[in-house]
């Protein structure tokens, strides 16, 4: 199989003990890329050095919505800049994040909009947070016009409808280890809806480990177990489906 783990944090402190072994432990299932997230002032410098060590490792860049209050003068011009290197492939993740109380939502919502400004000026697809914001993410998705350059809804735990929205406006939708969950009903009845050209799948490790290693530290390795449960919601085989993710992954990052 060629799997393509679209999100993921690889250069997390919970990897810094074994971070080759991981990687190493991901390719030796079959995941042939991934996409690590730079998201802060700490973690953008971290991703692109992933990013420039391994041939198979990509990098989005951007400023996470729980973050957004850390955003100065300056770091939208460094977010650009990053942008021309040839291995990054979308800005991200951005966002909105009403669950964890560190940004006021004003202050979210000017970062969301200033990046996805950006995104649209150099023609760069975005990765979306969401969580437990799902009407503003569509408001300011159209309002921004976020449909001129598509992207990724990341994890995706929302409704049919805002998952629908989301398509309309070119979006390609992404699971990862919560539909793995016994009681996630939303999240596999989305899925099995969500047309296969527009699926991508993730494991946004060291966070949302599938069953059944839920309670511990998640890792791109176990992308698989989320291909496994994908396809089966599908009808498909687990090979088909891991093909057809991975080929809408290299199309969707223009890999």
């Amino acid at each position: 199989m060629m799997l393509f783990d679209t999100h993921t944090h690889l250069d997390a402190p919970e990897f810094d003990a074994d971070r080759e072994e991981v990687i190493q432990r991901a390719v030796e299932k079959g995941v042939t890329r991934m996409i690590n997230i730079g998201f802060n002032r700490e973690t953008i410098p971290s991703t692109m050095k992933l990013a420039e060590t391994y041939d198979f490792i990509y990098a989005a860049v951007g400023w996470h919505p729980v973050d957004a209050i850390t955003m100065k003068d300056g770091d939208l011009e460094w977010i650009a800049s990053l942008c021309k290197h040839e291995k990054v492939v979308a800005i991200g993740e951005i966002g909105l994040d009403y669950h964890w109380d560190t940004s006021p939502k004003e202050v979210q919502h000017e970062v969301l909009r200033q990046q996805i400004g950006l995104a649209r000026e150099i023609a760069m697809p975005i990765v979306i947070h969401n969580r437990d914001a799902h009407e503003d993410i569509i408001r300011i998705l159209r309002e921004e016009k976020a449909h001129e350059v598509g992207g990724v809804m990341h994890s995706f735990s929302g409704s049919w409808e805002t998952a629908k929205m989301a398509l309309d406006m070119g979006f390609h939708i992404s699971f990862g280890g919560p539909i793995t969950f016994k009681n996630a009903k939303q999240p596999k009845e989305v899925l099995a809806k969500v047309p296969l050209d527009r699926l991508l799948i993730e494991t946004d490790s060291p966070y949302l480990t599938p069953h059944p290693f839920r309670g511990k530290r998640n890792e791109s390795a176990h992308v698989a177990l989320v291909a496994e449960m994908a396809a089966e919601l599908k009808g498909i085989s687990v090979e088909e489906l891991a093909e057809i993710t991975t080929a809408n992954a290299l199309e969707r990052f223009g890999i």
